[in-house]
């Protein structure tokens, strides 16, 4: 710490460490909010009025989507 101040990049360790925990506390809420969007994706597709998937049409569509991204990233390579 004292090398980043001695360096300039800080006016202080007390200036150093204030950025250290407004950096914690940004990553807690960015962590949070992602959590948050997880469990309502999770609710969202507990409440879907929808009949499941069986497994086989799972795994097909999978296969489309990974087709289709292969496809995409050779025509991008082109």
């Amino acid at each position: 710490m004292r090398a980043s101040v001695e360096a300039g990049e800080y006016a202080s360790v007390h200036a150093l460490l204030d950025e250290a925990v407004h950096a914690l506390q940004r990553q807690r809420r960015e962590t949070a909010e992602r959590l948050d969007d997880i469990r309502a994706r999770i609710r969202r597709s507990l409440d879907d009025p929808r009949p499941p998937r069986s497994l086989e049409e799972v795994r097909a569509h999978i296969d489309a989507l990974h087709a289709e991204t292969v496809k995409a990233h050779r025509n991008a390579a082109s």
